[in-house]
């Protein structure tokens, strides 16, 4: 019969997932959700608190909104993931965020994702290279959110597609592309991972950031966040994401042969970022 003792070796035993990582993955979960529980001496009213926190999460949860990504963000989980996966010689990976699409539109390198909206002028511009330092034809997926802090999926007067695209480096791996300054936000505040962050003490502002995959022939691809040395938001992200690698400088261009050549009007904001990509193992039979 089961008892205080033998409980959770009769619950692991009960899952037989003929699959030996979809085991190894779910009953560590069933002995580490054991193990807190009695660590903690779990109490019936404390335990029903957290029922209601993740049924809240999933009262909170919808098309363009998922909380239990959220609650993954600000516990540090996404990025852990993130840091374990990251490779050796490559640039460092960061959160994808709730706002990635798959069907970004695909546009020339150079192209102008500005247009007419505010924002500050800026050329994003830099290289694509293997971890060894060999230039790398890749593509980009990009996306970033608007002058008001916005994303489209948070702001209906916006294009589905404004300030997002994807594109591919010339083949010694350059890109330069046009756009505006993103701006720092902050995450979702309305549901129960705000509450979670306000007990906290944490403020709930991202810093501003680009956001990019970047994918090559051979390598693997690395998701990742650019972020901005002004930014006050740098040492308090809300979702754990800046990695010091990641972090650029903006320069302020005031050159207007310069502006021109690069058609940019004057004065217009400059990042520039290369990105590494590590080898892609081998297949093995």
């Amino acid at each position: 019969m089961i008892d205080l003792n033998s409980i959770t070796d009769e619950v692991v035993g009960e899952y037989d997932l003929k699959d030996d990582r979809a085991n190894q993955l779910v009953h560590t979960l069933i002995r580490y959700l054991h193990g807190y529980a009695r660590e903690v001496q779990l109490t019936h009213a404390e335990w029903r608190a957290a029922l209601s926190f993740l049924t809240r999460a999933s009262q909170s949860t919808n098309e363009s909104r998922n909380e239990f990504s959220l609650i993954s963000d600000v516990l540090g989980v996404s990025s852990l993931v993130d840091l374990m996966a990251s490779a050796e010689g490559a640039t460092p990976g960061s959160v994808l965020g709730p706002f990635h699409v798959h069907d970004s539109k695909e546009q020339a390198n150079g192209f102008d994702l500005r247009g007419e909206q505010a924002g500050t002028p800026t050329l994003f511009r830099g290289r694509v290279m293997s971890a060894s330092g060999q230039p790398l034809q890749a593509l980009i997926d990009f996306w970033q959110n608007a002058d008001n802090a916005l994303y489209p999926q948070m702001d209906s007067t916006q294009d589905y597609h404004n300030l997002r695209c994807k594109l591919r480096t010339d083949a010694d791996g350059t890109f330069a592309f046009r756009t505006v300054l993103p701006q720092p936000y902050g995450i979702p505040e309305d549901g129960p991972v705000g509450d979670l962050v306000r007990q906290a003490g944490r403020t709930c502002m991202r810093p501003a950031h680009f956001h990019t995959i970047v994918m090559a022939d051979g390598h693997l691809p690395v998701t990742t966040e650019i972020f901005f040395d002004h930014d006050p938001y740098l040492e308090t992200d809300a979702v754990f994401g800046v990695r010091e690698k990641l972090i650029t400088h903006v320069h302020t261009v005031t050159d207007s042969a310069q502006a021109s050549a690069a058609g940019m009007p004057c004065p217009f904001s400059l990042v520039e970022f290369d990105f590494h990509l590590a080898p892609q193992a081998p297949a093995t039979r």
